[in-house]
């Protein structure tokens, strides 16, 4: 059965057919189960990005609806995310209503570019992000974002560096002035949930009992949980506390309630006194000033995010899913989250294997998750500002530890050392200069070794003999295209190859090559004429019918060629016997034979 009208537009309308009660179930729970994942990460990725809490749950109820909508894989869900709430903290730090203003118009426009990525087909460019690239970029990133949360994990009150060497010195040097008991709960806190975390590698036998079985779900239960439990029973203890008049933790604060109200993102805002590039009086930033003072974030947000989302949504969805459609959930995803004040989101990997695990039946999921965000704005906010900032910086803590994907090292160094060179690169200087500039080369050195490549092919040289003893040397390109940059390289190794083996006949081996630029066929030529005047004959052997073609219309001339080896050894013995290296029999048969080649090929 076709699609109908209402589901070429939105395209999730389509989950619905067959929606039964058990699908409803499976998703309610899976839903809920995501909430309560997504309810203390929000507050603690709206803390990394340097906004008040409330902006995380701003952040992580319209993406789900919209996916739920527009998104083509059930498991992946929509919301803030450690990488880009550290990314987004880049511009967060003036003070005032700037930081979530700049924030908010962050959100909307990585949204438009994602959306014109869409629109463009852009997405493969994602592709040029390596995997040894992006473990060195997501590696530095967690440990940029561990070491922003030590101050607020050791209760170190005060501002700490910009960068990741500087935050990392700030807390050593302020290590006196850490508070007993945020730096006690912080530390219990982590090792608790890592704790809980292995819960979950519990297995329960399909032929255990039903006490067994119990036991397991329950396991299962906690170990997702596992981030709301702790916030829940910190809280608890920081509000007996509260109670009795006495504040050990340092604490959240007070948490705006209430469902944000529907505006456009701000195309302008004030940087207050002391914020501006004098550091004493406020400045205003028109839509102009804004752009200026989020720069490269405004495409490296989207890239990020577009990687991220589609990693999840091949590995979970596989094959199947359309980029593109991704891209516009995605898009539209940010886009509507802006109206409602959220800062940049994208798929999460962590509450995405959540949602698989909990049975998902279907995006609509997203919805259910959404609607608790909401009801925890509602009802739950005035009971947060007990939550301790030290466990809020744990549950980042032990989720980005996770990030750190040393154990892609080993079996590189094995396989392929010079892949290590990008992602050591990325690596180092994300952490040095800052994780833009540090993806950035990361990606240039990969290109840098794919040009490299292409300008310096492999050619294996030998010398060979025919049956009947004639010799020649034997050039044979390993890569399956010859372009410009290749043309002083095959030059240089074929008079190297003459030099050491002497004057006879070359044979450029084309079997594997499928494609030739223009300027490599001129180049080819100008070898050519090069050995014509050493009377050495360059013969192609077994080329492709469009590098043929390309040959013969780029040489203007005759062009010695065979297509196997009984070929070879005839034209080599009439060479051999033809005084002056060619005769004007023989040159009258090649050009008969090339002619009759190539209107056959067109005739095909």
């Amino acid at each position: 059965m076709g699609l109908s009208r209402v589901e070429r537009v939105i395209p999730g309308t389509r989950w619905l057919r067959g929606y039964t009660g058990q699908f409803v179930i499976a998703d309610l729970i899976a839903g809920i189960t995501v909430g309560l994942t997504v309810l203390p990460q929000g507050l603690a990725y709206a803390t990394l990005a340097g906004l008040e809490p409330q902006y995380g749950l701003y952040s992580a109820f319209v993406g789900g609806v919209v996916y739920a909508l527009l998104g083509g894989c059930r498991e992946v869900t929509i919301g803030p995310t450690a990488l880009l709430s550290l990314m987004t903290s880049r511009h967060t730090g003036y003070g005032g209503e700037s930081g979530p203003q700049l924030a908010i118009l962050l959100c909307f426009l990585s949204g438009v570019v994602e959306l014109l990525m869409a629109i463009l087909r852009l997405g493969a460019l994602v592709d040029l992000i390596s995997l040894p690239v992006t473990v060195g970029f997501t590696s530095a990133t967690a440990l940029i974002i561990g070491a922003s949360q030590l101050k607020a994990l050791l209760g170190i009150r005060g501002g700490s560096g910009s960068g990741f060497a500087s935050t990392v010195r700030t807390v050593f040097e302020k290590i006196p002035e850490a508070r007993v008991a945020d730096s006690i709960l912080g530390v219990v806190s982590i090792a608790v949930l890592l704790a809980m975390r292995k819960l979950k590698d519990i297995k329960t036998p399909e032929d255990a009992t039903k006490g067994r079985k119990i036991v397991g779900l329950i396991c299962w239960l906690v170990a997702t949980a596992r981030n709301a439990l702790i916030v829940l029973v910190t809280s608890f203890i920081a509000f007996y506390y509260d109670q009795r008049g006495e504040r050990p933790f340092i604490l959240t604060g007070t948490v705006k309630s209430g469902i944000p109200d529907f505006q456009l993102p701000p195309f302008s805002t004030v940087l207050p006194e002391g914020g501006g590039p004098n550091g004493t009086s406020p400045v205003q930033l028109g839509f102009t000033g804004m752009i200026e003072e989020l720069g490269a974030s405004i495409a490296l947000v989207p890239i990020i995010a577009v990687l991220g989302n589609v990693a999840i949504s091949k590995a979970f969805g596989g094959s199947g899913i359309n980029p593109t459609r991704e891209l516009v959930a995605l898009s539209l995803s940010n886009i509507c989250g802006s109206f409602f004040c959220s800062f940049p989101v994208t798929g999460s990997f962590s509450r995405s294997a959540v949602n698989h695990a909990s049975g998902v039946k279907t995006p609509i999921g997203g919805i259910y998750t959404g609607a608790l965000v909401l009801l925890a704005l509602g009802v739950l906010t005035p009971y947060f500002q007990y939550i301790p900032k030290a466990a809020l910086s744990a549950v980042i803590i032990s989720a980005v530890i996770f990030m750190i994907e040393y154990e892609v090292i080993r079996p590189l160094w094995r396989c392929n050392k010079r892949e290590l060179i990008p992602g050591a690169v990325t690596f180092v200087l994300s952490l040095i200069v800052g994780v833009e500039l540090g993806l950035l080369a990361g990606v240039l050195t990969d290109l840098a070794f794919v040009v490299y490549r292409t300008a310096r092919p492999l050619l294996a040289v030998s010398v060979a003999n025919t049956t009947l003893g004639a010799q020649y040397i034997l050039i044979r390109p390993n890569h399956s295209v010859i372009y410009f940059p290749a043309v002083e390289w095959v030059r240089n190794v074929t008079s190297k190859a003459i030099k050491q083996h002497g004057n006879i006949p070359v044979v450029f081996d084309c079997r594997l090559v499928n494609e030739f630029d223009y300027t490599a066929a001129t180049g080819l030529q100008m070898l050519r004429k090069e050995l014509e005047k050493k009377k050495i004959p360059l013969i192609v052997y077994g080329s492709s019918s469009e590098v043929r073609k390309l040959l013969q219309e780029t040489l203007k001339s005759s062009l010695l060629e065979v297509t196997n080896d009984e070929e070879l050894e005839i034209l080599l013995q009439e060479l051999s016997t033809a005084e002056g290296g060619f005769s004007s029999k023989l040159q009258e048969r090649i050009e008969s034979e090339l002619s009759f080649r190539l209107e056959e090929s067109i005739t095909r």
